[in-house]
């Protein structure tokens, strides 16, 4: 299998940090270029980074001598890559011109940033529950006269340690979705030593958050027509969203009614265990090879005990049981800067490639 040439726009940034752990040894991908602010173009990597590594694992040698590229310089970039994964931190508006100026210059991007997710021809993929949004790429091309150049994004952080195990209930026509999340710092990109007020604390606001937790499922579970993705109208979602003191992985406490028929709660905890989707189904590198693990413990899961599931990939679930307003309540924890993040982000290239996007 013919390896392809990837790059990373924000190559400096804790995602981007992650982004470089997960490809430094890829099968299918090779990192061929590191790109980021003006202020770090021309420097190593090593040197842009300095103190500011944030990962676990040391930095790869094969990344310490590239010497950082300019974002903004997208010609530049384009020459050297196939695609690139983009995690830089901009408003809003200046990303979605930088995301749409490298997919007219032929590159396709995978992107981690939020602002182009409810952009109705661009997918925003969870693979195992929506690849067949992939579809409207198609239609993306020619909004933007590219024969090569797209865009896809992944959803939000804090939604992929529900949204996956809802996904395969909706059979039963979900009607409504209470959930609330708790959310590591890494989602901020905060460590604890450069985040000391979070320390003995909880703080109720994440900003943007809860709009995001509401609105992204749906067009996870919406239809494409008339080459746009059309978000669904049902079931209402009502979030809140709170930053808690663990470093890594997002837990999230769901309850949820359904309209038509009310499954047992040992038909729902089957359909969890024997979920699978696309990337299973390709064996794609990063892809778990169980998506849904449900704990029978009353007290799991545990963020610090069980966010590496699968290698962070996998989602972990617990405690259904009869509530009293709605029909059922259950807990969910997914690694928010894997599986919500970076590692999300490699999956959706993966799942390009196999499926002849790349």
């Amino acid at each position: 299998m013919k390896k392809l040439k990837c790059g990373i726009i924000g190559a400096t940034g804790m995602v981007g940090q992650r982004f470089i752990t997960l490809l430094a040894n890829h099968p299918y991908f090779d990192i061929a270029c590191l790109a980021a602010s003006s202020r770090s173009a021309g420097k190593t990597y090593e040197e842009a980074v300095g103190s500011r590594w944030r990962m676990k694992v040391d930095m790869p040698e094969c990344v310490k001598n590239i010497i950082i590229d300019d974002a903004a310089d997208i010609q530049n970039v384009a020459d050297k890559v196939d695609f690139v994964f983009c995690a830089v931190d901009m408003p809003k508006d200046e990303i979605k011109l930088l995301e749409e100026a490298y997919a007219k210059a032929e590159v396709p991007v995978i992107s981690n940033n939020s602002a182009n997710r409810m952009t109705l021809d661009v997918p925003m993929v969870i693979p195992e529950l929506n690849p067949k949004h992939l579809d409207i790429i198609e239609y993306q091309k020619k909004r933007l006269g590219t024969t090569k150049g797209f865009i896809a994004v992944k959803p939000n952080c804090s939604i992929q340690s529900y949204v996956p195990a809802l996904t395969p209930l909706m059979k039963y026509e979900i009607s409504k979705i209470n959930v609330v999340t708790f959310q590591a710092i890494s989602g901020a990109g905060k460590t604890f030593e450069s985040f000391p007020e979070i320390v003995d604390n909880v703080i109720p606001y994440i900003g943007g958050e809860e709009e995001k937790s509401e609105k992204e499922p749906l067009k996870i579970w919406g239809t494409i027509e008339n080459g746009l993705i059309i978000p669904a109208s049902n079931p209402t979602i009502s979030a809140q969203c709170i930053r808690v003191p663990a470093s890594d992985g997002h837990l999230a406490a769901i309850s949820v009614s359904f309209s038509r028929i009310k499954p047992s709660a040992d038909e729902i905890i089957d359909i969890w265990k024997n979920f699978s989707g696309r990337p299973q189904e390709l064996q794609l590198p990063s892809a778990p090879k169980q998506f849904l693990t449900y704990f029978e413990e009353f007290n799991r899961p545990q963020t610090g005990l069980d966010r590496n599931i699968e290698n962070g990939m996998g989602i972990s679930l617990g405690r259904l049981r009869s509530d009293t307003v709605f029909d059922y309540k259950f807990i969910g924890l997914s690694h928010n800067t894997l599986r919500g993040a970076a590692g999300g982000a490699v999956l959706i290239a993966e799942l390009l490639y196999r499926e002849g996007y790349l």
